[in-house]
C-alpha cells in the first residue's frame, strides 16, 4: 500500500498546476496530474523522466462530469483513497456581459465553477467514507472583488467562494474534510495570455461605447504591470508554494491571498477576518 498521501490536480499542462505537480511530488505526496488536453503534457512527462517524479498523468475534463468520474475512479483504483484535492484548472475571461455570447458566458462558468462543484462532488463520498481528505481551491482575487470587464470570470469565483465557505460550514467537523480557498493576484503564466486570447477571437475586446472605457483599462493595466512587476504578478512556483503550505497545514485556513498586493487588494473584503476562519465558525454555530 502507498504510505504516501495522493492528491489530484487538475489543469497542470501549464502555470500553477504544472509547478505544484512537481512541488507536490518533492514534497513526499503521489501526484495525480491532471489536464483536458493530454497533448499538452509533454512538458510534464519530461520533468518526470528526468527527475524521477512520482507523477502519473491524468486526463480529466473538468467540464465533463464522465471525465471526472473516471479519473477519480482511476485512483480509487489504484490507491483505495483520496487524500487531497486541488481544484486548479480555471481559465480567465475579459469581455462585456452585454458582447459576450451565451456560449462563452456558460464556458467561463463552467471552467471556473461548475468544474470545481463537479469534481468535488466526485471525491466527496470517498472523503466521507475515510473520515478525512482536504480540497484545496485555486481562486482569485477575482473571487472576492469584482473587477471591470472581468465580471463574468469573476461571477465565477465569487460562486467557488461562496460554495466552498457553505460546505465547510458543515462537512470539516463532521467528516474532517477541511476546505481552502487560495487567492492569487496576477500570476506571470499563460493564464494570462489565454485570458486575454480568448477574447481577442473575433478581433475586438470591446465596441461601441465600451471602447474607450476598455482602452483605459488596457492602458492602466500594462502600466501597472510595467511599474509592479515584481510586486502584482508572482510565479506560478511562488503561488504552489502557499498551496504545499496550506495542505501540511494542520488547521489550515478558510482562504488565503497569496501575496502582500493581493493582501491589501482585497483589504477593505477580508480585515475583520483574513483567513475566513471564524466566519465559517460563526455560520456552523449558527445553522448547526
Amino acid at each position: 500500500m502507498n504510505m504516501k498521501k495522493n492528491v489530484i490536480i487538475t489543469g497542470t499542462s501549464t502555470g500553477v498546476g504544472f509547478e505544484a505537480a512537481i512541488l507536490f511530488a518533492k514534497n513526499n505526496f503521489k501526484v495525480y496530474a491532471s489536464m483536458r488536453n493530454l497533448d499538452k503534457s509533454e512538458a510534464l512527462r519530461e520533468k518526470i523522466q528526468k527527475e524521477a517524479l512520482d507523477i502519473e498523468i491524468l486526463e480529466l475534463d473538468v467540464t465533463s462530469l464522465q471525465s471526472i468520474k473516471n479519473a477519480v475512479e482511476t485512483v480509487i483504483e489504484k490507491d483505495g483513497r483520496i487524500d487531497l484535492l486541488i481544484n486548479n484548472a480555471g481559465a480567465g475571461f475579459a469581455k462585456t456581459t452585454e458582447q459576450a455570447s451565451e456560449d462563452e458566458i456558460r464556458w467561463v462558468t463552467e471552467v471556473n465553477y461548475l468544474g470545481v462543484v463537479f469534481c468535488t462532488q466526485t471525491v466527496l463520498p470517498y472523503m466521507r467514507a475515510q473520515r478525512s481528505g482536504q480540497i484545496i481551491n485555486v481562486t482569485s482575487v477575482g473571487g472576492l472583488v469584482g473587477q471591470p470587464f472581468n465580471e463574468l470570470y469573476c461571477g465565477a469565483k465569487f460562486a467557488v467562494e461562496g460554495f466552498a465557505e457553505g460546505l465547510a460550514a458543515y462537512v470539516s467537523k463532521a467528516f474532517n474534510i477541511k476546505i481552502s480557498n487560495i487567492e492569487p493576484g496576477g500570476i506571470s503564466t499563460e493564464f494570462m495570455t489565454s485570458a486575454i486570447g480568448k477574447t481577442v477571437v473575433d478581433g475586438q475586446l470591446a465596441s461601441g461605447e465600451y471602447l474607450p472605457i476598455f482602452e483605459k483599462y488596457l492602458a492602466a493595466n500594462q502600466q501597472r504591470a510595467s511599474e509592479d512587476a515584481a510586486q502584482v504578478y508572482q510565479t506560478g512556483l511562488q503561488v504552489a508554494e502557499v498551496i504545499l503550505d496550506v495542505a501540511q497545514s494542520e488547521n489550515p485556513p478558510m482562504r488565503v491571498r497569496t501575496s502582500s498586493w493581493a493582501e491589501d487588494f482585497c483589504h477593505l473584503k477580508t480585515q475583520a477576518d483574513p483567513d475566513g476562519t471564524k466566519l465559517v465558525q460563526t455560520i456552523t454555530e449558527s445553522f448547526l
